[in-house]
């Protein structure tokens, strides 16, 4: 990261490539996928559709001031070469909406109904928390619209602050991992905790959320923990989630660290219990 730490990463971000034979690695870097000296590429997430591969990454320009938006590329290969959507950024920021002062941090998936949907994270104008939006499209590569119902999931009414989707569509069901920025579990638990002496960043352990469309979530349980929990090491940030897929199957739980000397950590996911697809009606969580 350098001698700024993350400090770097709203000017000079790069998205590189890395390989192994194994989740234990060792990674060995292929090369570089995107970077730029006028722009940001951040916090990457990758699918495939078909024969497609379809990276999505926060893009921002390299100048002070300048908002977050989202980007997109496609390529054939995981080698590539990437193509990047000509419309970029088919997301950004839009005056009098929940995305006003930012759209961030992406997550893409295919829906039940053979669209394409890009999760993200978004916040309005003047506030301090964060909120989770969604845009859909009829193609890959857009137009993107934003749905009337934006944002999907918030706790700005509780003073608490999320981030970090990380959304996929497996086995008839939707299901959304984020992280816990300030204790939304304890707000969301019988008497509800208090939010004074709670701070933005917090502990980040997980969240998930799971819903038959996609729209309307449920209430979230645990989806996992902190790195003192699993490793009995100093509490760091946990950051990013991210699974690894086998053969349509969710097989690692993968995280990212902050103000550790590890980069990150991963988890192995054991025999997922999803549920059987209902006509129940899901109150959603916009409280």
């Amino acid at each position: 990261m350098g001698a700024k730490g993350m400090g770097y990463w709203p000017t000079k971000s790069i998205i590189n490539h890395y390989v192994a034979d194994s989740v234990e690695g060792p990674f060995e870097l292929v090369g570089t996928a995107f970077s730029s000296e006028s722009a940001t590429y951040h916090n990457p997430q990758i699918s495939k559709v078909g024969d497609t591969y379809v990276l999505v990454f926060l893009w921002k320009p390299a100048t002070p001031g300048s908002l977050q938006t989202i980007g997109m590329a496609t390529a054939k290969s995981l080698y590539g070469p990437w193509t990047e959507n000509p419309n970029n950024p088919i997301i950004k920021p839009e005056a009098g909406t929940s995305n006003a002062a930012h759209a961030s941090n992406p997550s893409f998936l295919e829906d039940r109904d053979g669209k394409f949907r890009i999760y993200y994270k978004s916040m309005s104008e003047g506030s301090e928390f964060r909120e989770i939006s969604l845009a859909i499209a009829d193609e890959i590569e857009g137009p993107y619209l934003d749905h009337p119902d934006n944002p999907l999931i918030s706790f700005k009414h509780l003073e608490r602050d999320i981030e970090d989707p990380y959304a996929f569509f497996y086995k008839d069901r939707y299901y959304m991992i984020l992280e816990d920025r300030m204790d939304v579990a304890g707000a969301l638990s019988e008497g509800g905790a208090s939010s004074e002496g709670i701070k933005h960043g917090g502990l980040r352990p997980g969240l998930l959320f799971e819903s038959n469309d996609g729209i309307h979530w449920g209430r979230p349980e645990l989806g996992y923990d902190t790195d003192v929990a699993y490793f009995g090491v100093n509490l760091s940030r946990s950051e990013r989630p991210h699974i690894l897929w086998k053969s349509g199957e969710p097989e690692y739980l993968f995280l990212a660290n902050h103000g550790s000397k590890a980069a990150g950590f991963y988890l192995k996911i054991n025999a997922w219990k999803a549920k059987e697809r209902t006509n129940e009606d899901e109150t959603g969580v916009k409280l």
